[in-house]
């Protein structure tokens, strides 16, 4: 972690519980970043929080280690069924639930607490049996934690901790009603600790906190990626023809270590996916239809360097924490300001440096007004030169997925006509 992302705050400032403090000190934390430096003095007195930050800015640690010390410090009702965890931690996406559960078990290894995850798309029953064994803390999206909820798997009503992690992007994602139904199954405002953190505390978020939290602290560390410090931005304007010779040509010139290609549409996805495939370049394909198992295994062969290039759509422009990305491609720019933020912080992470590149082409270049707007300053141009393009081989031949078990009984099934895989050769 560069010196430069922290503050002068240590984690030893603070009067933390030996089981907290030893797991920090095993992972190599010593400084807070300014986020963690902001919020923990208030979440550790028991004040509920509302914090604004961009992802890669160690949130997740702020409100884990508050989370954990609050349970140590405070003594488990005996009456407490193992169906009633301790804490609910809530984030938007499947790759930032299995990421803050992974950060729970490595910092919290020392606290006696069992941690559980819940997420759509995989082990259903598996989950839920971990979830009726109990756990102290559960961790997951609000679509499967929802689920379960409902089933009465678990109950809320011991619930002494609740964060809500990413607010904005659940607001996004429509799952805010879900939010306030599992808020109102747990004790009052009053009688529990709530943090909530997002890229934007907008004006719905603070009406949510205001509802539903008591005597919170707001508290707003300005994002390092708005004022550029640690990403060199650029936009090039291709004619739409030119955006893959651009890119090919780019790739040559700045031989990114490890990098994100960002699409708009799965089905762009596909096409750049096979083009970078044609012409030797590796690659991983993300998009929301790929399952989860094989979205997870992708994800850990581009983290240990199977493939350089991620080819990707807004699926994963948030939650993911993979180290040394280099560069990030906008190959389409992204429709707002908040999707363009998001997506240049999987580069320049903890506090290193990163190149962010977008083609402002024929089709999305009108978007890039309100990206200057939005993030308060323009863009460096840079010029289309000649010896940029490079000329491309052919792409390889994509055949699409086979459809689902028993799908193709079905009148009204067309076929997944956005998950295509790479024919065996």
């Amino acid at each position: 972690m560069s010196e430069t992302h922290l503050s002068e705050t240590r984690y030893k400032d603070f009067d933390l519980e030996p089981c907290v403090a030893k797991g920090l000190e095993e992972v190599g934390f010593e400084f807070c970043t300014p986020i963690q430096a902001d919020t923990l003095p208030i979440a550790l007195r028991g004040q509920d929080v509302a914090g604004e930050a961009q992802t890669g800015t160690g949130k997740t640690a702020a409100f884990l280690i508050a989370c954990f010390q609050h349970l140590i410090t405070t003594p488990d009702d005996e009456k407490r069924k193992k169906s009633q965890p301790r804490s609910l931690i809530l984030a938007p996406t499947r790759e930032l639930a299995i990421q803050i559960h992974k950060d729970a078990c490595m910092l919290g290894k020392h606290c006696n607490l069992t941690f559980g995850l819940a997420y759509g798309g995989t082990g259903y029953d598996q989950q839920r049996k971990d979830i009726e064994d109990g756990v102290d803390v559960l961790i997951g999206t609000p679509g499967r934690i929802i689920d379960y909820y409902k089933q009465r798997v678990f109950d809320l009503k011991k619930a002494e901790v609740v964060v809500l992690d990413e607010a904005d992007r659940m607001f996004d994602l429509g799952f805010i009603n879900d939010i306030r139904y599992l808020l109102k199954g747990c004790p009052p405002a009053e009688e529990r600790l709530t943090l909530l953190f997002s890229a934007t505390l907008s004006h719905r978020i603070e009406e949510l906190a205001y509802v539903h939290m008591h005597d919170v602290a707001t508290v707003r560390v300005e994002s390092e990626f708005k004022t550029a410090d640690k990403v060199k931005q650029s936009v090039y304007y291709p004619a739409n023809d030119e955006k893959i010779p651009l890119l090919l040509g780019l790739m040559v010139k700045f031989e990114p270590e490890r990098s994100i290609v960002f699409i708009n549409t799965k089905r762009a996805a596909d096409k750049v996916y096979a083009w970078l495939e044609g012409n030797g370049y590796p690659s991983a394909l993300l998009s929301g239809d790929v399952p989860q198992k094989k979205r997870q295994s992708l994800l850990n062969k581009f983290t240990i360097g199977e493939f350089n290039v991620l080819v990707a759509t807004d699926v994963a422009a948030r939650g993911l924490h993979i180290p040394d990305v280099s560069h990030v491609f906008n190959f389409d720019l992204p429709q707002s300001g908040e999707d363009y933020v998001h997506r240049v912080g999987r580069t320049a992470r903890a506090g290193a440096s990163g190149a962010a590149i977008s083609f402002a082409c024929e089709d999305f270049a009108h978007y890039l007004m309100d990206i200057e707007e939005y993030i308060g300053h323009s863009i460096d141009n840079e010029p289309v030169e000649v010896e940029l393009l490079v000329k491309p081989k052919p792409p390889i031949k994509m055949e699409r997925r086979p459809p689902p078990h028993g799908a193709k009984h079905s009148k009204n099934y067309k076929g997944n006509r956005n998950q295509p895989r790479r024919q065996q050769s």
